[in-house]
């Protein structure tokens, strides 16, 4: 079994210290490419979600015409955007009272911001700061249509009053906005297949319940990773959102929305420990290289914190990270199986596969992108605060 890295082009890539995150470009590419072809085909929009990725440098391939809608999860992703000239953006995290003055001098600044809300606290807020400041600021309800989270049901009384709220007010109620967040416990095409359908269904529900109230609902707005690769009619649904499709992971191949060799991003490691006795490979990625998410900890395939790969993206059967320290993790054999340790001499590199991209790559201030197609390397900055 080899060990040898990328062809010798990517010299730097044993000079750099690991861990580091790294991510192969070609692949990351192709998941982006798939998924936006697979939504236009529907006539509907894509609008990517910048909360896994969150790097500037990656957004030329994520969203290259910079008048296309943009999801962030932080107000400063918006800001960075913005200053980027990324004009269309959605904040998609439920709004609080703090937030508004930033958000307010993004829309002085051109920025068209979509904030979320579900609940009246939050309608006469948003109204009242509109008022006091002299502004608008349009938003979206959120719909909860399969309980994962926040939002309002379409037959909930609050969301019609909530909409009448906006709508005679100061705020511009532009649309619904739903994120089927249990799809990510599907796990095969048909479960897949039904929490699509009733992501649509839901969200089209709430938006025609508001339109029957004479109130304008122009954007309805839906997604998730699993949901988004599952879709077969978006009649009525006018842009959907996704992340983790960027990169992948392996909570993404429990749910079958991509497979093993689809995943974009690893964290490097170098293997510096063996305990013949307890068949351990001792390595220096622990938590704070990884993550310490177990998202895969209730689908049928258990991944630890982690699947181990050669750096030709080779899966080495059978091994995974079962235990992590901040700095250590140790990599044992699974299903009755052992480590052949010759294999696997101190100093050698493996990569892990993530169990949650976004967990992993927040660890990260940078990734170390190789491209073997361009024979090219990159090292792309992460944005990091709120």
């Amino acid at each position: 079994m080899s060990t040898q890295p990328y062809p010798a082009f990517f010299s730097c890539y044993n000079q750099l210290d690991t861990p580091f995150l790294f991510v192969d470009k070609q692949k990351f590419i192709n998941n982006l490419t798939r998924l936006r072809h697979s939504v236009e085909s529907f006539g509907t929009e894509l609008r990517p979600h910048f909360k896994t990725v969150k790097s500037l440098h990656a957004l030329p391939y994520l969203l290259p015409d910079k008048t296309a809608p943009i999801t962030v999860s932080t107000v400063k992703e918006a800001e960075l955007l913005a200053s980027e000239g990324y004009s269309n953006i959605i904040y998609a995290v439920g709004i609080c009272e703090n937030k508004l003055p930033r958000l307010r001098d993004l829309i002085g600044r051109g920025i068209a911001v979509r904030v979320l809300l579900d609940s009246k606290e939050q309608a006469r807020f948003l109204t009242r700061f509109c008022l006091l400041n002299q502004c608008t600021i349009s938003a979206l309800i959120e719909i909860d249509c399969d309980g994962h989270r926040g939002g309002l049901t379409p037959d909930s009384p609050d969301l019609i009053e909530i909409a009448q709220l906006l709508h005679q007010g100061t705020v511009e109620l532009e649309g619904v906005l739903a994120h089927a967040g249990e799809s990510y416990h599907c796990y095969d095409p048909v479960s897949l297949r039904r929490a699509a359908d009733n992501e649509v269904r839901t969200t089209l529900d709430a938006a025609q319940r508001i339109r029957s109230a004479g109130i304008s609902c122009n954007m309805v707005s839906i997604g998730s990773t699993p949901t988004a690769h599952s879709y077969h009619n978006l009649n009525g649904i006018t842009e959907v959102r996704a992340g983790a499709y960027c990169f992948f992971d392996l909570v993404m191949a429990g749910t079958g929305s991509c497979k093993i060799d689809d995943i974009a991003a690893s964290i490097v490691t170098t293997v510096i420990g063996h305990n013949t006795e307890r068949g351990w490979l001792l390595i220096d990625a622990g938590w704070m290289a990884l993550s310490a998410d177990r998202g895969t900890a209730h689908q049928p395939k258990d991944c630890g914190f982690g699947l181990v790969t050669l750096s030709n993206g080779e899966l080495v059967e059978h091994l995974q990270v079962t235990s992590v320290n901040q700095e250590h993790g140790i990599i044992t054999a699974m299903n009755g199986c052992s480590i052949n340790f010759d294999a696997f001499p101190i100093g050698c590199r493996l990569h892990i596969l993530p169990n949650h991209a976004c967990a992993t790559a927040s660890m990260h201030q940078h990734y170390h992108v190789f491209d073997t197609q361009a024979q090219s390397y990159d090292i792309w900055t992460r944005i990091q605060g709120w």
